[in-house]
């Protein structure tokens, strides 16, 4: 029970009974203690660190993926802008995989561990709102980043410039079929046969 008095500075000071006493130290002890501690309105009104989980499902041997931190340099990156080109990205970052060597587990293992550091900014994003555990395989990250990043309007595009494309005035042969070849490059789905 809470007991005021008056100190001889004329100040009010709150006095306890014994059992009083005892009470009002568990509770001090408590407020300290981190686990037993009682949020206040503060607490539930700032947000708290939640890690998500990852869209991408790792095969068993995933845990035996020896990871070199030199390889997060080679990767190419993919910031999600339009000029960007997504095939040119992803047949870099094959390539890059191909030369990690890890006899403990498969390729796709590999290249499901490395594609998240080639992701920047907008690619990035993409990956974290795809739904959690949607992605199984390599294969199936291919199909939706394209799906994604090269629009079925720039594919449209790309087939009306390589069904029009012509030699231009004064351009030699070498340099014509570069350009043909650099165009069939830039967009693999363009459904002719070359």
């Amino acid at each position: 029970m809470r007991v005021w008095s008056r100190t001889l500075s004329g100040r009010l000071s709150r006095k306890y009974s014994s059992f009083s006493e005892n009470m009002a130290k568990e509770d001090n002890q408590s407020l300290h203690n981190e686990n037993n501690r009682v949020k206040t309105l503060r607490d539930h009104m700032n947000p708290t660190r939640t890690s998500a989980l990852s869209c991408i499902v790792f095969p068993l041997d995933a845990s035996h993926f020896n990871f070199k931190p030199g390889i997060i340099q080679l990767l190419p990156s993919f910031h999600g802008f339009d000029l960007e080109n997504p095939y040119l990205h992803f047949r870099e970052f094959e390539e890059v995989c191909n030369t990690y060597n890890d006899l403990n587990c498969s390729m796709n293992t590999i290249r499901l561990k490395l594609f998240p550091f080639s992701l920047k900014d907008k690619g990035k994003t993409w990956l974290q709102n795809l739904r959690l555990g949607s992605i199984h395989a390599c294969d199936e990250i291919e199909q939706q980043f394209l799906k994604k990043f090269f629009l079925s309007h720039r594919t449209n595009s790309f087939k009306k410039q390589i069904s029009t494309f012509t030699q231009k005035p004064r351009e030699n042969f070498y340099q014509c079929w570069d350009k043909y070849r650099d165009l069939l490059n830039t967009c693999p789905r363009h459904g002719f046969e070359t």
